[in-house]
């Protein structure tokens, strides 16, 4: 399999931050495909036009726009990774972070993992548009401050909850990541199991359950359950 796979999800955080001087705290939040525009502007100086690029994408349909002019920056450059949008502008956080790891890979192979010192990541995002960070690291602090000014006596147990929710959001990450990776090995991506769980894994539709189609997947499959047969 390829290694950039098993770049880790803090490796890639820490990398889009140092290099792009952003703050942000979990894969998704690279969802709405501004952060990749702004990559590919970094080791192809020009080939973006940044000013279309809306780092403030909240819908869905913002998100393709961004997502759109990524795809012509792929054609100019004649790179051939598909781009699955419908999966990243929903910002599920396996999906996000598989092309992110490709991306890396990608800008890695362009400049040998070196930064250019001449790159200015505030005044790229500044053209044509007011500086504004992905995660508003100020602004979201103080929004968040006002909304909670109400409830100063339950603080203390909103942040053990909040902690205690993405500790285990953070642990069954881990283990789904695990999963996917393990169904990406040549010798089993093609068994009828490994695409039963794969269909699981990357259901887009929250309220119908994908486990119908991911039964159907195994039962027709031959030879999966030879007692039936005798």
């Amino acid at each position: 399999m390829d290694g950039a796979y098993f770049v880790g999800r803090g490796e890639i955080l820490n990398w889009i931050n140092a290099t792009l001087q952003l703050s942000l705290a979990k894969v998704e939040e690279a969802a709405s495909g501004a952060v990749q525009c702004q990559l590919m502007d970094m080791v192809h100086p020009g080939v973006v036009p940044m000013h279309k690029v809306n780092f403030d994408a909240k819908t869905e349909y913002d998100r393709i726009q961004n997502y759109k002019i990524l795809q012509d920056v792929f054609n100019k450059l004649r790179i051939s990774k598909n781009i699955e949008v419908n999966k990243l502008v929903k910002g599920r956080p396996l999906d996000n972070l598989e092309f992110l790891q490709w991306l890396k890979r990608y800008c890695d192979s362009v400049n040998g993992g070196i930064m250019n010192e001449n790159y200015s990541p505030a005044e790229r995002r500044s053209k044509g548009y007011k500086e504004r960070s992905l995660k508003g690291n100020k602004s979201s602090k103080s929004l968040q401050a006002n909304r909670l000014s109400g409830t100063d006596s339950a603080d203390g147990d909103l942040k053990v909850s909040v902690d205690s929710i993405e500790k285990e959001r953070d642990f069954y990450f881990s283990k789904l990541r695990d999963i996917e990776i393990l169904c990406q090995r040549p010798e089993l991506e093609h068994l009828p199991m490994t695409k039963a769980v794969r269909k699981i894994l990357y259901a887009a539709d929250a309220k119908d359950s994908p486990l119908p189609e991911a039964n159907e997947i195994i039962t027709k499959s031959p030879g999966l359950f030879p007692d039936e047969a005798e």
